[in-house]
């Protein structure tokens, strides 16, 4: 049975009197496909900055497993078991595919500084389990033959499969995805419907996504929220939304309409 997984509850956001976000609630639950959509501006990306501790609202509460994370930081944020991409790709582009990855473990590993400095046997375990893991990743996406290339040397859509398999490398139980198709061909969209798809059968992962693409949005999200001008304007199933007359008028258009 899904539970509770993460839960905004009338989140609002002001940057110098201009409100990004108004009262905006919605709940994800376990294994959804949760989908945010809306014209730029809208305040998507500033609500997942909220949820991922670069900003602290203004008002309202954020829940993730039942625990208010309002004032978390965002390396604690992640440790709990949430995991991002970014809209504008950010990878260390001269380092190797493998070691893109194995940052981003590194975020959740226990041992310290000395354990690590003298190789000690629980920093070269979890080090091998590390690599182990970014290997599986890697291969699941189809990287793992590039693994030593350069980040840089990727084509468009392999570094944003590159930066998901990054932000799973932490093991999170939610994923947030902002944006994940933009600049994709449509074979690179229809792998990525199949990756995501995969995540949430196999791997029991939770996503939240951020997508003007309404061809991937439509076909994998079991619900849809669409903010306008910081509001929440509507929120359900894809038929629902795609025959909803304030989300065509304001941001579909009729071409969308069932």
């Amino acid at each position: 049975m899904a539970e509770e997984l993460l839960k905004l509850d009338q989140i609002s956001q002001e940057f110098g009197g201009l409100r990004a976000l108004d009262q905006v609630s919605f709940v994800v639950q376990t294994q959804d496909i949760f989908g945010i959509i809306g014209p730029n501006g809208a305040g998507k990306s500033t609500l997942f900055n909220l949820i991922t501790g670069i900003y602290t609202p203004t008002q309202g509460n954020i829940y993730f497993k039942g625990e208010n994370i309002n004032h978390l930081p965002p390396y604690k944020i992640a440790a709990l078991g949430i995991g991002r991409t970014f809209q504008n790709i950010r990878l260390f582009s001269t380092m190797s595919v493998l070691d893109n990855v194995l940052i981003g473990g590194h975020g959740i590993t226990k041992s310290g500084f000395f354990q690590c400095l003298f190789s000690l046997p629980k920093a070269r375990k979890e080090e091998k389990q590390l690599r182990e893991t970014a290997k599986e990743l890697l291969n699941m996406v189809d990287l793992y033959d590039k693994k030593m290339d350069y980040a840089k040397n990727l084509s468009y859509g392999e570094q944003r499969r590159l930066e998901i398999v990054r932000a799973l490398a932490l093991h999170p139980s939610l994923l947030l995805l902002d944006e994940p198709a933009a600049g994709m061909n449509p074979k690179e969209k229809e792998d990525l419907m199949q990756i995501i798809r995969h995540l949430k059968q196999e791997m029991n992962i939770t996503i939240l996504l951020v997508e003007h693409d309404m061809n991937l949005v439509m076909n994998i999200c079991e619900r849809i929220a669409v903010l306008n001008y910081g509001e929440k304007i509507a929120e359900g199933s894809a038929e629902e939304i795609r025959n909803n007359q304030e989300v065509i008028d304001s941001y579909l258009g009729t071409a969308h309409r069932i």
